[in-house]
């Protein structure tokens, strides 16, 4: 990876008000709170109102960045927001934010990379700047998941919560954060989740048109726990680290299970996993941001921490970094 010439120097989040528990969800469906919190560790999620879209939230997240840093983003010059549940086909969720704050000249664009987009986002943000083309960038991760959920399906509405993250990532060549990026696709296993839109094909395999979001649990999982500590791995060496010498491991809060199996095969403790599940469930782009929001508030992120961030799902893609950390610590 080319030497990096940026880092992160703020984090903003959001998620909304209404709760929805594992009790509300027993009354919905066949399920209980002993099952799901057994099976993924989630106790409550956290759901849109109607008129609240996944733009509403980003905006939200951008202002608690700014009030919990001190900072502006007027200056951005490139705004990205990674998201599966945009507002519109058109325009783009990053020009709802460039509007709402009044940002005069900026780049604007929506990455989709599902679970992974966050990080897909840190990666192009860390080579625009680092290539010189900008110098201050808006990486924002954010969805409304409840809004395209079946609750008729208790495999996949126990799962989904929406919430919003966001970091800006600037140029820094004296301490630069990114030390090593690990990032890969297997398309054939895309048809294990999805959510239709112009096709309802997909290499001749008819789709669930239900408007919501279909997922082949079992075959996510299986896929997940065999290749991201292989790409955990490949960060280290990259690095040239050990296991031991990683202050915090970050995946997508997809299933607090599902990431106790890839700690385990990646040889990092539990105790080093930061994760946003119990209380926000599956939260897609925003998960990461929403986990090391909660390190920070809980004490455990400090500036200078080695950290690795994996995003992982729909495509099936995945992105992972290892950062220095490199947000100041809020007192």
């Amino acid at each position: 990876m080319l030497q990096s010439k940026a880092r992160i120097t703020a984090i903003g989040t959001y998620v909304p008000d209404k709760v929805m528990s594992n009790a509300d969800l027993e009354k919905l469906v066949d399920t209980s709170d002993e099952w799901i919190v057994q099976r993924t560790g989630m106790r409550e999620r956290r759901i849109a109102a109607p008129e609240q879209f996944v733009s509403d939230l980003s905006i939200r997240a951008v202002h608690n960045l700014m009030e919990a840093y001190n900072v502006q983003v007027q200056d951005v010059d490139m705004i990205m927001v990674a998201t599966s549940t945009p507002d519109y086909h058109f325009p783009n969720v990053a020009s709802r934010i460039q509007d709402a704050f009044g940002i005069r000249q900026t780049g604007s664009l929506d990455l989709g990379a599902a679970c992974a987009g966050f990080t897909y986002g840190l990666h192009v943000a860390n080579g625009l700047i680092t290539g010189g083309l900008h110098r201050k960038i808006l990486v924002v991760g954010a969805e409304t998941l409840s809004k395209i959920t079946d609750y008729t399906d208790r495999t996949t509405c126990i799962l989904f919560g929406d919430g919003a993250g966001a970091v800006l990532v600037e140029r820094d060549e004296q301490n630069p954060g990114f030390i090593a990026s690990d990032i890969g696709t297997d398309g054939a296993g895309g048809i294990h989740l999805y959510h239709t839109a112009l096709s309802k094909k997909m290499n001749d395999t008819e789709l669930s048109d239900s408007g919501h979001l279909v997922q082949n649990g079992r075959e996510v999982y299986k896929w997940a726990v065999r290749n991201v500590p292989a790409g955990v791995e490949r960060l280290l060496e990259q690095g040239g680290i050990q296991p031991e010498q990683l202050d915090w491991f970050v995946p997508h809060s997809a299933n607090l299970r599902m990431i106790e199996s890839i700690a385990e095969k990646a040889a990092i403790p539990m105790e080093k996993a930061l994760t946003s599940v119990e209380y926000n469930g599956n939260t897609s782009a925003a998960s990461i941001p929403l986990a090391l929001q909660t390190g920070i508030k809980e004490g455990k992120l400090k500036q200078g921490d080695r950290v690795i961030l994996y995003g992982f799902g729909g495509g099936l893609t995945y992105a992972g970094l290892l950062l220095t950390w490199g947000a100041p610590d809020l007192q």
